[in-house]
């Protein structure tokens, strides 16, 4: 437990000045201060030490007996991957090379120690070769195509959450490697970094304008094959990819007004939401609890439908409803309420709760909207955080294949963002 107290007060320390940084730079004196010591806080400066410092951490780790010293250099080092855009944005010190820079030093300073441990038999060899491979064909080949064709591959979040999982994904090989009694999900998490990072690659390549229409297709997607899988009775993995669909739902509205979208957006966002929200939690509810259940799904899908078509033809005409806030619970919250229950409830009480949801769903209730209200008020390097903490939960939940954690996970989730919802209403 001794490496895992290290673990803490480093993330602690480092956590703090972070903090302390992030507000000094606002400050006049700050702002001066590193305009004439640019060789030591310019972000690029930044980049090149925090880089320098995993490598010496790395060092320290394999080839010495000062773990816990490394640990400590190398979660400070993760940490300082922040600074360097905060110093960028807040004295205006962007630049092209930054740009390319700040990726690279990312890879620099957590490929190396995972492939440290991948041969230290902690993780795959064959899973963080493939991550390597795919991170550097992003950094140089995609990069160099885009300059080639005279395209601009438009950054995305994906990698920026992809980067913290694998800061994580060092400590938590490090935690193992002296605690190899711990349940280790260092595959799983590796495997959601591969598939970030492919994605990551990937957007780049795809026009501004067609981010919201795929992602409303991506959300189709997954409930055609939600219904698949609980067709076949695999209702955990069913409703992870309900979940997955409203994460691409909860993003294709902010990507079509950052980045416009097609005529067919909204019809295609509409028809996909029923899909995940309506019709796959509804398939749900017969499957888990036989004929009876029919008429609370049918109940639950008219309620969707409902709620939908109210939204669309009435409640975005209403001059009296303000902007980003939702008249009624929305659907993908709703569609948690009972996915939630049917992994913990018994039939009667996941009936009651999915009478809850229609209830909350067709009311008059206000609530603001997740991503455009909720998340703006939630600082950027805390939302990537809470992000790569959540995919690192659900990595533990299908190694351990705790189902009722699963369903406690998602029905608190939606009763934090009925709280945080009805708390930021206008």
């Amino acid at each position: 437990m001794e490496r895992l107290l290290v673990i803490i007060v480093s993330a602690v320390i480092g956590t703090v000045f972070f903090l302390w940084f992030s507000q000094a730079v606002k400050k006049q004196y700050m702002q001066e201060y590193i305009m004439s010591h640019q060789w030591l806080l310019h972000p690029n400066s930044i980049c090149y030490w925090r880089t320098g410092m995993a490598g010496f951490g790395f060092i320290l780790y394999f080839f010495t007996t000062y773990q816990s010293i490394a640990i400590f250099i190398f979660t400070f080092a993760a940490i300082l991957d922040g600074a360097d855009g905060v110093v960028a944005r807040g004295c205006n010190m962007g630049s092209t090379w930054g740009e390319w820079l700040d990726p690279m030093c990312d890879k620099l300073t957590y490929l190396p120690p995972l492939i440290g441990f991948a041969y230290a038999g902690i993780i795959s060899i064959k899973l963080i070769w493939i991550l390597v491979a795919i991170e550097f064909a992003g950094q140089f080949l995609a990069r160099h195509i885009l300059n080639w064709i005279r395209f601009s591959g438009a950054a995305n979040n994906f990698g920026k959450i992809k980067a913290i999982i694998c800061f994580g994904l060092v400590i938590l090989c490090a935690l193992l490697d002296e605690n190899s009694e711990f349940i280790n999900i260092a595959d799983e998490v590796l495997i959601a970094c591969i598939i970030l990072s492919t994605a990551s690659v990937v957007f780049k390549f795809i026009p501004n304008r067609l981010y919201a229409d795929i992602l409303s297709t991506l959300n189709f997607c997954c409930g055609v094959a939600s219904l698949i899988l609980t067709h076949n009775h695999y209702f955990a993995w069913a409703i992870c990819i309900i979940i997955i669909g409203q994460l691409f739902d909860l993003f294709d509205g902010r990507m079509a007004l950052k980045h416009g979208g097609t005529k067919y957006g909204p019809y295609l966002d509409d028809i996909a939401d029923f899909v995940s929200f309506g019709l796959a939690p509804a398939y749900v509810i017969v499957q888990k609890d036989g004929s009876l259940a029919w008429l609370v799904s049918v109940a639950f899908i008219v309620g969707v439908a409902f709620r939908l078509i109210r939204f669309v033809s009435v409640d975005k005409n209403r001059t009296d409803l303000p902007e980003n806030i939702f008249n009624g619970l929305p659907s993908p919250a709703g569609a948690l309420i009972v996915l939630g229950a049917s992994l913990i409830a018994t039939p009667g009480i996941l009936w009651g709760l999915t009478t809850v949801s229609i209830v909350l769903m067709v009311s008059h209730i206000r609530f603001a909207h997740f991503g455009r209200v909720i998340l703006k008020h939630i600082p950027k390097p805390l939302f990537f955080m809470i992000s790569a903490s959540i995919i690192v939960m659900l990595s533990f939940i299908f190694k351990t294949k705790s189902v009722e954690m699963f369903g406690y996970l998602i029905l608190s989730s939606v009763f934090l963002y009925m709280i945080a919802g009805r708390h930021w209403v206008r």
